[in-house]
């Protein structure tokens, strides 16, 4: 008896022992298991034409090119859409990234001096500078997508190179009186905060005819926004224009 109430006691010591030396485990509660916002891509942008809208106005606003934007919603080469007429932004079946990750900007101690180099681009020759005045802001891809030219108000502005007008009005918010030019199939020009427009869609310009005078910009100063665009692209104009 004596010896079978010992074993008794071996026994319940060692499995006190093992219950000390189990590794604990956390509780996961079900409501505070998140899906993964990477496993869920949302599918296809869409805008919804409106009054004033035109293909390369749309395309001008989203840094698309205006032919992949045609090609996309099923649009013929007459370029014609209707108001209330949705059309994607996106290539067919392309999914549209969940998170944005922006990269820390290089800090730049006094004793740097930054010389951005600009190599000229094929056509560096043919294009002119589209009124004179200072450049009062410069091309940042992040920022503004052009040159900021200040001027007096009512100067002449011209066409930085010949081509037709594709776009004259003012529904693209944040450009004002705004023109903008095809100049072939790669490249677009586009004139912003104009006081007033000279030229009229589908109309010819020729290299330095006058499209528009010298209005104000955001700050209530004269001042011209003027930017080149590389089948959609944003890029810096001085990489086409002449030296100054």
């Amino acid at each position: 008896m004596k010896r079978a109430a010992t074993l008794a006691l071996a026994a319940l010591m060692l499995l006190t022992a093992g219950c000390a030396f189990e590794t604990p485990r956390a509780k996961v509660s079900r409501a505070s298991v998140k899906q993964s916002p990477r496993s869920t891509p949302t599918f296809g942008e869409v805008y919804v034409v409106t009054k004033g809208d035109t293909l390369y106005s749309i395309a001008f606003r989203n840094n698309l090119d205006y032919r992949q934007l045609a090609e996309w919603n099923g649009i013929g080469s007459d370029y014609r859409i209707n108001i209330g007429q949705r059309l994607r932004l996106t290539p067919p079946g392309a999914a549209v990234a969940a998170d944005v990750v922006t990269q820390a900007p290089q800090r730049v101690t006094p004793t740097q001096s930054v010389q951005p180099v600009l190599p000229m681009l094929d056509g560096a020759g043919t294009w002119e500078w589209p009124t004179r005045g200072t450049v009062a802001r410069g091309f940042d891809a992040g920022g503004n997508k052009g040159l900021d030219i200040a001027g007096e108000l009512g100067q002449i502005v011209v066409a930085s190179r010949g081509g037709r007008v594709v776009y004259s009005g003012a529904a693209l918010k944040g450009y004002g009186e705004l023109v903008i030019i095809k100049h072939d199939e790669q490249y677009l020009s586009a004139y912003g905060y104009n006081r007033k427009r000279l030229v009229n869609e589908g109309e010819e310009v020729g290299p330095g005819q006058p499209i528009a005078e010298l209005g104000e910009g955001p700050a209530q100063k004269p001042l011209l926004h003027f930017e080149i665009r590389d089948r959609g692209r944003p890029l810096d104009p001085r990489r086409l224009l002449p030296a100054r």
